[in-house]
């Protein structure tokens, strides 16, 4: 019922793992389309151009005295003084999370009364939303506040009200007088007929809810898998505190020319990362020696939990955890992840080896004593090649895109396609936890405001330096009729700027937010009755299609051309830098894609039959020299690195998926015109608007009006390695 915690966030995690920048975390971007940045409008603080009136450094009285010369800032402010983070009163300071969590609880016991003693009716969907509501406030909430919040009070209360939430969601999903309020309105058919499709699918994924809980178990087995799900929940968090602690050495051990690349912690050096981009062979190899060095504890964490999850899927009735996971997906089952992912791989199979080929050229003439390709090689002499063929230096690019102007694209890109406008929203005290934190209002040109986005976009001490999305309020229509606005978060790691200057992003961070911006947009657009299913809460291999989407649209040129252009100069990015650096991504695209089927089915297999037939260790050796095709190195565990594993547990397949999909809409719908309006709107309607309201592969049909086969996905995946001819010719 309700969410499975750990699940229901929404964080749309846009990492690389072991920091390798292929498929997934990698499809970096850039866009393009003729026409001038427009002129700074008048009005709702429209975010165009001089990125430094919301994007700078400078203190707040700097902005506010700017904004009010330039007559930025009328906003949709609210009339109540918000003390409180998100404007949530009792957020003020630490201890508030405890009066929210107190809150929600009294509020939950009061709607699972009502739902229990409510005649079965469209009112039992509502009071059970209400009550998913309820505690998602505070859940959701917290899930950001315990990662981003500077202080370190505030990420312990957050933590603490994460925990408390989880296991009280957990008892509820084992509650059966509650269930059997349900039930009666499940098996009611006369009533289930009368109700909207909306309706009679929410009501059916809270009962899922309750069946993968274990509701249909005696009372000593719904106790267990409470337990079990508590259990997972804590694993989960230590195994991912894991995956990010650094590793120290003896720094004698090392050469002591290349020590300097490393912290030195008195006679130590801290490995923190596996420094994929040093040009040094031997760098690359300490570091991913040491930063992947076993640990005994992480092992033993990452197997426990594993197990516990077989044994949670086994005691509800499930084959294996894959089984239970990919319930409600596109691909269904683990059968068909199976089948696509081998397809995959038979087609990649040759343009891989050519790529390592081409790969071990390089490294041979660079480093003609060590040819041998390894896997610290790959990112880094992918990267060698992509900049020797094109002559890429993202150095050259990064003026064309001041943060300000890559905001104004996006702006446009929404104006055309979709009616939306971003507006600059002035915060309330102690509303955000940083001041460079900033408030977007999100606004259709007819229906008025839709939600709310907030940008932390910087660096700053303890954040993580992952890009993602959150949900910290689901949209929903509440019972006096007026609809919950959403409220997102965007969390990017942009360098910050000198004072004065704007903030400058390489192609990659550019192609990284418009990627993020597409999470927010199905946050906004996805106004469903229910905040159960609202926006992003759906299909895991669904969820990324929108903002995987949104980089096809920053890799076009004719978008990209709207809003590129010199900071200092105004002079737009040339045409065929642009293709250069489209096609550039497509060196070695084979390999990077390659590397994911390998993560992707070392999750199925750690996610399938249980008791596994051999340690984690030996299958990720096995794994990776089957499927990855570059050789295992001794003493190491990439596994426990393997942060996916917590929040996309049996479910890695689904940047693929997502990539596939995204794919073919592009070139059915949007290749032709990107700006084609009647097209944004059948988008919207078709896949934005129904959230996880409506079944995943329904939502695409109704967008390609064809149901897509597994092949199709792999012929879409695939086709979008082949470079293009024109460019190609041009460059040769």
């Amino acid at each position: 019922m309700l969410m499975e915690m750990g699940q229901h966030h929404e964080i749309q995690w846009k990492c690389s793992v072991g920091s390798i920048r292929p498929g997934f975390p990698s499809h970096r971007r850039v866009p393009g389309e003729c026409g001038h940045v427009p002129a700074v409008r008048k009005g709702h603080g429209g975010l165009i151009q001089e990125e430094q009136l919301r994007f700078s450094n400078d203190s707040e009285g700097d902005r506010r005295a700017r904004r009010q010369r330039k007559g930025l800032c009328q906003s949709f402010s609210e009339t109540k003084l918000f003390p409180g983070l998100f404007g949530v009163p009792e957020l003020s300071c630490p201890e508030g999370f405890q009066e929210a969590q107190n809150k929600a609880l009294q509020e939950s016991e009061e709607l699972v009364q009502k739902a229990c003693s409510t005649p079965p009716g469209p009112e039992t969907v509502m009071i059970f939303d209400q009550l998913s509501d309820s505690l998602c406030r505070v859940a959701d909430l917290a899930d950001f506040v315990k990662v981003a919040h500077p202080d370190f009070a505030f990420r312990e209360a957050a933590e603490e009200a994460c925990r408390n939430i989880g296991t009280v969601v957990e008892k509820l999903n084992t509650d059966v007088e509650l269930c059997q309020s349900l039930r009666r309105l499940l098996a009611d058919e006369t009533v289930m007929s009368s109700l909207d499709p909306e309706t009679r699918r929410v009501a059916e994924l809270f009962m899922f809810d309750f069946e993968i809980s274990g509701i249909h178990l005696d009372e000593e087995k719904r106790k267990k898998a409470v337990d079990l799900n508590v259990r997972i929940l804590d694993l989960c968090n230590e195994f991912l505190i894991g995956t990010h602690i650094p590793n120290k050495i003896d720094k004698h051990v090392l050469p002591e020319h290349i020590r300097y690349n490393f912290t030195a912690e008195g006679n130590y050096l801290r490995v923190a990362g596996l420094h994929a981009d040093c040009p040094d062979d031997l760098v690359r190899e300490a570091a991913y020696k040491i930063f992947l060095h076993s640990n005994s504890q992480q092992l033993a964490r990452l197997e426990e939990l594993l197990v516990s999850r077989n044994s949670l899927a086994q005691l509800v009735g499930y084959d294996t955890f894959a089984h239970r996971a990919l319930q409600g997906t596109m691909a269904k089952n683990p059968e068909t992840v199976r089948q696509f992912l081998e397809k995959l791989s038979e087609q990649l199979s040759k343009r891989t080896q050519k790529d390592f080929e081409m790969m071990t050229k390089m490294k041979t003439k660079l480093n003609p004593h060590n040819s041998m390709l390894m896997p610290w090689d790959h990112p880094y002499y992918s990267g060698v090649l992509r900049a020797e063929r094109y002559n890429i230096d993202p150095g050259l690019y990064c003026p064309f895109f001041s943060l300000g102007a890559c905001m104004e694209g996006l702006n446009s890109l929404f104006s055309q396609l979709l009616g939306i406008s971003l507006y600059a929203e002035q915060t309330k005290r102690g509303e955000i936890w940083s001041e460079d934190v900033r408030k977007l209002a999100v606004v259709h040109e007819t229906e008025g405001l839709l939600g709310y986005i907030y940008c932390d976009f910087f660096q700053r001490p303890d954040k993580p330096h992952q890009d993602c999305h959150f949900t910290v309020r689901g949209g929903r229509l509440k019972e006096n009729g007026e609809y919950q606005l959403p409220v997102v978060v965007l969390m990017l790691s942009l360098p910050n700027s000198a004072r004065g200057a704007p903030t400058l992003l390489s192609p990659g961070m550019m192609e990284n937010l418009f990627h993020e911006m597409g999470h927010a947009m199905h946050s906004m657009l996805g106004r469903t009755r229910y905040q159960h299913v609202t926006g992003t809460r759906c299909a895991t291999d669904f969820a990324e299609v929108p903002s995987i989407l949104m980089e096809y649209f920053a890799n076009d040129y004719r978008v990209v051309n709207q809003f590129a252009r010199h900071y200092k100069t105004g002079q737009p990015l040339p045409k065929n830098m642009v293709s250069r650096l489209c096609e550039s991504k497509k060196v070695c695209a084979a390999a990077d894609m390659q590397l994911q089927v390998f993560y992707a089915v070392l999750d199925q297999i750690y996610h399938g039959k249980h008791p596994l037939k051999k340690s984690t260790t030996e299958i990720l050796k096995e794994t990776q020299e089957k499927v990855y095709g570059l050789p295992y190195v001794p003493n190491t565990a990439w596994q426990l690195r393997f942060s996916h594993l917590v929040g996309y547990g049996a479910k890695y397949y689904s940047y693929l998926m997502s990539r596939a999909v995204a794919s073919m809409v592009w070139k059915q719908c949007f290749a032709q015109n990107p700006f084609d309006r009647a097209m944004g709107e059948r988008y919207r309607r078709e896949m934005l608007a129904h959230g996880g309201g409506k079944e995943p592969m329904l939502m695409v049909q109704g967008m390609l009006q064809k149901s897509p086969s597994v092949e199709d996905f792999v012929d879409a995946l695939v086709s979008d390695l082949d470079h293009d001819f024109e460019t190609f010719i041009m460059d040769s």
